[in-house]
């Protein structure tokens, strides 16, 4: 059923939604100090385009990855979160979309709080 709904989420704006992650990393990596935060993005894209079947843990991150996550909110997170929570919300206008709808709501946890979260 994973597989499935993998498929279904790439037809309908999956594949749109890893971009725009990707794109984010790639603007982000022209910096030396973006890096960092380039980073995190590719490793979402990457969790964007196959999200059915996988999960989110958030926590153990550190001193490092706190200051990480401060920076993260202020700078880049709550637009990424905020887009996200909308499109989710759409999404579960139908009961079609709730599916769909829920994996933009991990996704807008995973924008708030890239560092230290782990992907399972």
């Amino acid at each position: 059923m994973n597989f499935i709904g993998n498929i279904i989420w790439l037809l309908f704006g999956g594949i749109i939604a890893a971009i725009a992650w990707l794109l984010a990393g790639i603007i982000l990596c022209v910096t030396i100090i973006g890096i960092p935060f380039g980073i995190q993005c590719f490793k979402i894209s990457e969790f964007v385009l196959w999200p059915f079947g996988k999960e989110i843990e958030l926590g153990n991150f550190g001193v490092g990855g706190l200051l990480f996550n401060i920076i993260w909110i202020i700078l880049f997170g709550w637009e990424f979160a905020i887009a996200h929570l909308i499109t989710g919300v759409i999404f579960c206008v139908t009961i079609i979309g709730i599916p769909f709808g829920i994996q933009h709501f991990k996704f807008a946890k995973l924008g708030i709080i890239p560092f230290g979260a782990r992907i399972y």
